[in-house]
């Protein structure tokens, strides 16, 4: 094991190298290697012709992150859960520069594992029916990429999908304190990720593993309790600059409540104004129950804890993020990934392995474009490559999965008063549509599943059943022709039982939830 600059970590990536990145939106990104090696690439012409692979998606819509490797030539392959955080590395691929696989997030954290282990693959029923069936679109991105990243097959009766293990060559990884024999902690990390895999993967592949950290020191000094990436997994580390080590995107700051140093007071929290996001989140929270185990998407479904906290019921709940957070609150924006408080931080392939058992009572997701068929898409708009994270994996195995969004979006303005819901602006784009770009949530295997779906926005609320999409609430002062129906492009069913969303929802004051 070497300590050694992150110039001389971009030195020893070689052209064509499958490159393994770990990292979660802005938590734990080794931003200093990856900076080294755009600055070599742009110097030098190399490394080049890079396979990049990495689970979350890892940037900040700008510079950072993936971000850094966005320039043409450098990657000629991604094999990744989501790349909307890098639109570098998008632009790319959406210009067919760039061959990409778009996997469920959690399934290439276990096909890191299994690729650690010396497996063959991954055999599972995440994404069945969705664009990764090799059916419909077999995970591919765009039209240039070639194979397949999953295979249909039928075991004991039933179809699974099965995913090839890979053969990475370098892991670049991050911690908060190496030894001087390479043992590393993650002490002041909100997440530990799949790194261990990463590293595992690759060494067992014989190639090397490039660890960032924050600081050194002595061997003997750091708790084995605390070491999560032992120093024979390690072979060269480079002491990160403050400036490319930050805890997250979201601040240069570090913030002890996010890694469990301390617990802060939350009792303060602001209160959301009384708009559509509010509306739906409030319409929402009323599907919680007593004890459910939650996971908070982005967006408009983030309110969720913010009710559950207004109306004194937080206590009774407990929300996690596939990223491996246990309670707490989750936070928003560049943040996501890490809580506020959490009461347990695990590796993220345990919590996909408990998402996919089905440990989760239920999901709050986003609701970005849905179709008559109860399809959902998250992932690719007008060309443009998002990718799913989590989302598959999610929304495919909780036992309820409630999708929460504006009805309409593009300059939609709202208000709410005297108990009613008032359209100041109608949105320029319909969110029903008649078929979804993609499939990223297939209505098809949820109703074959018998999985709650629900589609909640602040004027309508509709449920999948098995004959379609079916219309059970609307809002206060919304007109059914007028405000619904002649903003969506296919014609849902009416639910004979047709009834006002409960007022309590559209007033200024706490609704007195009860669980």
């Amino acid at each position: 094991m070497r300590f050694i600059t992150g110039k001389q970590a971009a030195d020893l990536i070689k052209n064509g190298s499958t490159v393994a990145v770990g990292g979660f939106a802005g938590f734990a990104v080794p931003e200093e290697i990856l900076t080294a090696m755009e600055e070599k690439f742009l110097a030098e012409g190399a490394p080049n012709n890079l396979h990049m692979v990495w689970c979350a998606g890892i940037g900040d819509k700008a510079d950072r992150g993936m971000n850094h490797l966005g320039h043409e030539g450098m990657v000629s392959k991604i094999y990744a859960g989501h790349i909307g955080l890098a639109p570098k590395l998008g632009r790319l691929v959406a210009e067919e520069k760039i061959e990409c696989f778009i996997v469920p997030q959690g399934v290439i954290v276990h096909v890191m594992r299994a690729s650690a282990g010396g497996k063959p693959g991954v055999l599972t029923h995440v994404g069945l029916k969705t664009y990764a069936d090799p059916r419909v679109e077999g995970c591919r991105a765009n039209k240039i990429t070639k194979g397949e990243a999953a295979e249909l097959v039928t075991l004991g009766g039933k179809e699974w999908l099965f995913y090839k293990s890979l053969a990475p060559d370098v892991a670049v990884v991050r911690g908060t304190t190496a030894d001087t024999r390479g043992n590393i902690s993650m002490e002041k990390e909100a997440i530990f990720l799949e790194q261990i895999s990463m590293a595992s993967a690759v060494k067992n592949n014989g190639g090397i593993v490039i660890a960032q950290v924050e600081r050194i020191t002595e061997h003997g000094t750091l708790n084995p309790q605390l070491v999560k990436l032992p120093g024979v997994m390690v072979d060269y580390i480079v002491e990160a600059s403050p400036k490319n080590h930050c805890q997250s995107f979201l601040s240069p700051e570090y913030n002890p409540a996010f890694s469990g140093e301390i617990r802060v007071p939350v009792a303060s929290l602001p209160v959301m104004p009384l708009n559509e996001r509010k509306v739906c989140a409030r319409r929402a929270a009323m599907e919680l129950t007593p004890g459910a185990l939650v996971n908070l998407g982005i967006g408009v479904s983030e309110g969720v804890s913010d009710i559950a906290a207004e109306e004194g019921v937080a206590d009774q709940i407990t929300l996690t993020i596939e990223s491996g957070t246990i309670a707490g609150i989750p936070a928003g924006g560049l943040g996501i990934g890490g809580s506020t408080n959490p009461d347990c931080i695990i590796d993220q392939g345990y919590q996909f392995d408990f998402y996919d058992g089905g440990g989760v009572d239920i999901a709050y997701l986003g609701l970005a474009e849905a179709d008559r068929h109860g399809n959902l898409n998250v992932s690719k708009f007008g060309g443009r490559v998002v990718g799913p994270g989590g989302f598959i994996n999610i929304s495919q195995n909780a036992k309820a999965v409630i999708y929460c969004g504006t009805f309409t979006a593009g300059g939609l303005r709202t208000h709410v008063a005297d108990g009613r819901l008032h359209i100041d602006v109608e949105g320029k784009n319909k969110k029903f549509v008649d078929d979804v770009e993609q499939i990223t949530f297939s209505g098809e295997y949820a109703v074959s599943v018998g999985q709650k779906v629900m589609f909640i926005t602040e004027r309508a609320v509709f449920v999948l059943r098995k004959e379609g999409m079916v219309l059970t609430e609307i809002a206060p002062g919304m007109n059914l022709q007028q405000d619904i129906l002649a903003h969506m492009k296919f014609t849902p069913v009416i639910d004979e039982n047709l009834k006002e969303m409960d007022v309590r929802i559209f007033r200024d004051q706490p609704m007195g939830l009860k669980l």
